[in-house]
Order: structure tokens, then C-alpha cells, then sequence
């Protein structure tokens, strides 16, 4: 016989024996890197059979994040859909998507200047300036679309749009950003989420309205190859009809011998 000292009781997570260790974070640590600092520590020291399961905000973060990616899919999925029905067309709405990781790719690097982690309250910002980046799309390409159908060239419907379209896009991206700055000012309870979503609209969309008026144009003008102009197809079936009105107009009138 042999007497020896045992834990009271034996802790088990998803059917495995587990000690439960628990770890605060620094002030100026998210949970994002302390999840990969102890991460990078458990591969150098735990001996092999043993590995690391995360719970709490951790195990949160990491659920979150899948979550979240689903969610950027189904905005994309859903807005490419509605774009398709709008336009009845295919180019249209790729020259409108095209420009949105650019405008989150600006809305990330606001983040980083303004010193605000890619928390779950940026990621819902990132999801709004989704939508609020392919309205500004729309007013450029729908206007285009509208001189192409009135037989101005590609070229010409583009750099006039562009120009016309200017000034609505600007005031669009003027008044929503702006309408973030109280986000950004504010204090007391529950700052820290209405920080992390007003800098990512309000920094966001001051840069990356750029790619708006200035990429979507070149982007129109490579895709216009793929489609065909819808204006185009139906002045040559409104010419037939014409032509055809008029054979059948002057059979009619023909004087019999």
C-alpha cells in the first residue's frame, strides 16, 4: 500500500482531463495576442499528448471570428444578387464589388492609425462600409450605364459620369462621415465599442472614396469588354421594328395596276 496526495476532484473539458488555468491581461494587451503569445508557448513547452483548448472570451473571440467571416460572405452574396437584379446585367455589379476590399482595406489601415483593435465592433463597421461603399458605386455605374444606352462611347459615358457623379458622391461621403464623428467623441459607458465603429465609417470612407472615383472607372472601362451594352441592343431591335414598319407601310400604299 502506498499513500500518496491526489487532487480532490478531476476536471474534464470535451472528455478530457484538464486543468483549468486562468491569465489577465495587461493594459495594453488585446485578446488577440495574448490567445497567440500562449498559443507560441504551449507549442514550445507542453510535451507531446498534450494540448491546449480555449474557453471563456478566448474560445468567444475565435467563434466570433468564423461568425464573422460567414457574415462578410453573405453580405457580399447578397449584395452581388440584389446588383444583379438591378442591372440585369453581370458587369455591372463585379465593377461595383471589385472596389469594396480596397475600401476595407482603408478602413483597416484607419484602424491601425487611430490605435483601435479589430474587435467584433469594427467588424460590424466593416460589414456597414460594405453597403455604404457599393451605394457610391451605383451612382457612378448606373449613370454610365444611362449614356451608353444614349450611344456615347465606353470611354466617354465613363470620365463623364465620373465627373458628374463627383459632386453627390462627395457630399454622401462628406455627411456620413461626419455623422460618425459622435461615435468617435463620445464618453462614458460603452465608448469603447462606438470608438471602434465610428473610426472604422468615419476613416474608412474618407480614404476610400478615392477608389470610388478614381478605380471604379478604370475597373468600369476593363470590365465593359465582358458585357454587352443593353442601350446598344435595343436601338438595333427599335431600328428593325422601324425598318420593318416601313416595308410593310409602303406595301400597303403601293398603287395596284
Amino acid at each position: 500500500m502506498v499513500e500518496q496526495g491526489v487532487a480532490a476532484e478531476l476536471g474534464r473539458v470535451e472528455q478530457r482531463r484538464a486543468i483549468e488555468v486562468q491569465m489577465d491581461l495587461g493594459p495594453d494587451v488585446t485578446i488577440a495576442e495574448g490567445v497567440t503569445e500562449i498559443q507560441r508557448l504551449a507549442d514550445e513547452i507542453l510535451p507531446e499528448g498534450i494540448g491546449m483548448i480555449l474557453q471563456g472570451e478566448a474560445a468567444t473571440l475565435g467563434e466570433s471570428n468564423r461568425d464573422m467571416m460567414l457574415t462578410y460572405a453573405f453580405a457580399l452574396i447578397i449584395i452581388f444578387l440584389v446588383l444583379v437584379a438591378q442591372f440585369e446585367s453581370l458587369t455591372s455589379p463585379l465593377v461595383i464589388l471589385v472596389s469594396v476590399p480596397f475600401a476595407l482595406a482603408a478602413a483597416i489601415f484607419a484602424i491601425y492609425l487611430s490605435g483601435v483593435s479589430l474587435n467584433i465592433y469594427s467588424q460590424i463597421g466593416l460589414i456597414l462600409l460594405i453597403g455604404l461603399m457599393s451605394k457610391n458605386g451605383v451612382l457612378l455605374v448606373e449613370f454610365a450605364n444611362q449614356l451608353r444606352e444614349e450611344g456615347m462611347s465606353v470611354k466617354a459615358a465613363v470620365y463623364e459620369a465620373a465627373i458628374i457623379r463627383a459632386r453627390p458622391i462627395i457630399m454622401t461621403v462628406i455627411s456620413t462621415a461626419f455623422g460618425a464623428l459622435p461615435l468617435i467623441l463620445s464618453s462614458g459607458a460603452g465608448a469603447e465599442a462606438r470608438y471602434a465603429i465610428g473610426w472604422v465609417i468615419f476613416g474608412g470612407l474618407s480614404m476610400s472614396f478615392i477608389f470610388t472615383l478614381f478605380l471604379t472607372p478604370v475597373i468600369y472601362l476593363g470590365l465593359s469588354s465582358l458585357g454587352a451594352s443593353k442601350g446598344g441592343k435595343q436601338a438595333k431591335t427599335l431600328e428593325e421594328e422601324v425598318e420593318e414598319y416601313e416595308r410593310n407601310h409602303a406595301a400597303r400604299v403601293e398603287p395596284a395596276e
